[in-house]
């Protein structure tokens, strides 16, 4: 690892400790979390498709329902990255995914299963293939963009590798 990814990782690291002494330490959830009770993923919405050709895709269910409660909340959820602004060193602003792929290779998850995220200072992702843990606070909001729509949005004050 470079001395700058260290030092970014040391930086989230701090910041992450600052914010739970001041908050307490976020919720951590998980996919089915952003799933209302009762909602289920359709087995169109859960299953991928390779085919590859990515101008056909169309993300399923745009009006899937949200969880009100977690608007405004400190939570930490595990996923995949998939990169919108930033450069070669770090990112700034990335979807947030429940499966590696999701949105490149296969088509978009609903959007209730995507978070869009955005980091103030970025953050380094060493590679796309690993899973990471991002902490901040949740908002319930509609973003869209040319990959996929959401029904998450997340001001991330940190960034790590998951661990299990």
């Amino acid at each position: 690892m470079t001395p700058l990814r260290t030092f970014f990782w040391l930086c989230t690291a701090l910041l992450l400790i600052s914010v739970q002494v001041q908050a307490g330490p976020p919720k951590e959830i998980f996919w089915d979390d952003l799933l209302p009770k009762g909602y289920e993923l359709s087995n169109q919405d859960a299953a991928a498709s390779h085919d590859g050709d990515q101008q056909n895709w169309v993300q399923p269910d745009l009006d899937a329902p949200v969880v009100k409660s977690l608007d405004g909340k400190q939570v930490s959820l595990p996923g995949f990255v998939v990169p919108l602004e930033g450069d070669s060193e770090v990112i700034t602003e990335f979807l947030l995914v429940p499966y590696f792929g999701a949105c490149i290779h296969v088509p978009p998850p609903p959007p209730n299963q995507i978070v869009h995220v955005k980091i103030k200072n970025g953050v380094p992702i060493d590679s796309l293939y690993d899973a990471i843990t991002v902490t901040g606070t949740m908002k319930v909001a509609t973003w869209k963009g040319d990959l996929a729509q959401t029904g998450y949005q997340m001001d991330a004050v940190g960034v790590a590798p998951f661990e299990l």
